[in-house]
């Protein structure tokens, strides 16, 4: 393989990540091979162990190094509450406030059909295996207030409400003290556990 193919394929490896684009990745590309090679290196290492040790979480769906995470096996968690987000990054991003103390399930994504995904796309059988597994009391929505987190809120309490086996469990959305269009990953904590504090009955 040619010089210049490796850099193309290592240029077009880094341009898949979000928010790069062909010039970025065509800078960091050049930087790591000429300037910090070393650093390359402990990239690939961190990325191929990631690969081989991360699964999903048995029971939140969330990214784990165990069959089951940390919060999910941890017995000062109140099981019985269930906290449903979009990502890992807004797991974190409630966590950090330190307002909640239940579980969650992390769908991993939002209806979107611009972008070809679809409720099968989500993690949304597994929820409903958790939901039958579990004693669950209340489901919060968390779901961010954007268009494809509205759409995906809706879906799940169209699909929950219609479910028997779901008919006592009380089902709450987070309070709009989370601006529309807002995504709880760049919110400042005390507007994340307002919102949290202040859910309401969907």
């Amino acid at each position: 393989m040619s010089t210049a193919h490796a850099i193309e394929n290592l240029r077009a490896a880094l341009a898949c990540l979000p928010g790069v684009g062909p010039k970025s990745a065509q800078r960091m590309a050049y930087y790591l091979i000429e300037r910090d090679r070393q650093g390359a290196r402990a990239i690939a290492s961190a990325l191929n162990h990631a690969l081989d040790s991360i699964q999903h979480c048995r029971r939140c769906n969330n990214l784990s190094e165990t069959e089951l995470c940390t919060l999910c096996s941890s017995a000062s968690r109140k099981h019985s509450q269930l906290c449903i987000v979009e990502t890992p990054a807004d797991l974190e991003a409630i966590e950090q406030t330190g307002s909640y103390k239940g579980c969650y399930f992390v769908l991993m994504g939002t209806i979107s059909p611009l972008d070809g995904i679809g409720p099968d796309n989500l993690g949304i059988d597994r929820l409903l295996e958790v939901l039958d597994e579990f004693e669950i009391e209340e489901i919060i929505l968390a779901t961010n207030l954007t268009v494809e987190g509205e759409t995906t809120a809706e879906y799940l309490t169209d699909l929950l409400t219609g479910k028997d086996t779901i008919k006592d469990i009380k089902l709450t959305r987070i309070a709009r003290g989370v601006p529309v269009g807002g995504e709880l990953e760049y919110i400042d904590r005390n507007t994340v556990a307002r919102a949290i504090d202040e859910r309401r009955k969907v």
